[in-house]
């Protein structure tokens, strides 16, 4: 018979963890690659926050007798055909892909949480009306919705926002829809109602906290389709207009007539896109294996 060693057992369940940084440490070595993925996005937002500080030139000069310079001690990543400090342009572009990414995954889940929230605790009608609407609104994919909604509005930085964070909506509010159903029928509810407490403030105090923790990891995973979404529209000239940074527009500028003759020109912006991407994705996946118990080992 084998002797099981209860003290090992506990230090691998994390037992041992009991201060802050501790159980920060325990979580990091648990799951390695969603800490790589925190410190991406870390990276990024204090890259966003202090880019006036981080950026060597003004990412809008334009200097014609330094157009196409190669990367050197004096220009990182080399400069695109007006003579723009690419590096510079990278480092603004940050605050661009995190300010569409961040507001329009808030958006989303704000109106997605009220939508959910409101059919699954009052059924009936106002659910079968919200439920058809988010039909029709995931019958399109998000970057095709996200062009129509764009191409209507106007290219700008709300009206892209406005653009990507509808079509969250749908996902948002079927999530929070699922638990509302779930949570409605628990005992906590009904002895809320017995002692008079009042449907509304049942739904906002007992049920929308317990519905956070899936909507907190499906933001977290949302975030990074957004900035691709933002890179895409750019890509395609629907997204931030000239001459604000943009990596997807950084891409579309220079991917046909310049990717042979300057290729820094699309390497680095694409650079910036993938991690941009991964990390939000790597810290998204570990923080569903935390916060969901069906995926603890």
């Amino acid at each position: 018979m084998a002797a099981i060693d209860f003290d090992v057992e506990l230090r691998r369940a994390g037992a041992h963890a009991t201060g802050g940084w501790r159980r920060m440490l325990f979580m990091a070595q648990r799951h390695v690659l969603g800490a790589a993925g925190l410190i991406i996005m870390t990276l990024f937002v204090l890259t966003a926050v202090f880019a006036d500080f981080i950026a060597r030139y003004d990412p809008l000069t334009v200097d014609a007798a330094r157009a196409l310079a190669r990367p050197s001690w004096a220009h990182w990543m080399g400069t695109d055909s007006f003579g723009r400090d690419v590096f510079s342009r990278i480092i603004h572009g940050a605050r661009i892909s995190l300010a569409v990414g961040i507001g329009s995954t808030a958006l989303g889940g704000t109106i997605g949480v009220f939508v959910g929230l409101t059919s699954g605790y009052l059924s009936g009608w106002v659910d079968l009306i919200f439920q058809r609407v988010s039909d029709i609104l995931q019958a399109l994919p998000l970057l095709v919705l996200a062009l129509i909604m764009t191409a209507a509005l106007g290219p700008s930085l709300p009206n892209v926002i406005l653009a990507i964070a509808i079509p969250l909506i749908p996902t948002v509010s079927r999530v929070t829809r699922a638990n509302t159903l779930a949570l409605r029928e628990q005992p906590f509810v009904e002895a809320a109602k017995s002692i008079g407490m009042s449907e509304v403030r049942i739904a906002l105090r007992h049920v929308l906290p317990n519905t956070l923790a899936p909507l907190i990891v499906l933001a977290t995973a949302q975030l990074g389709s957004t900035i691709l979404t933002e890179a895409s529209l750019s890509f395609l000239g629907l997204g931030i207009p000239e001459p604000y940074p943009s990596w997807g527009r950084m891409l579309s500028e220079s991917a046909a007539e310049y990717v042979r003759t300057a290729p820094w020109l699309v390497i680095f912006p694409g650079i910036a896109i993938s991690l941009a991407v991964f990390g939000a994705n790597l810290f998204g996946d570990a923080l569903r294996d935390i916060l969901d118990p069906r995926q603890r080992g």
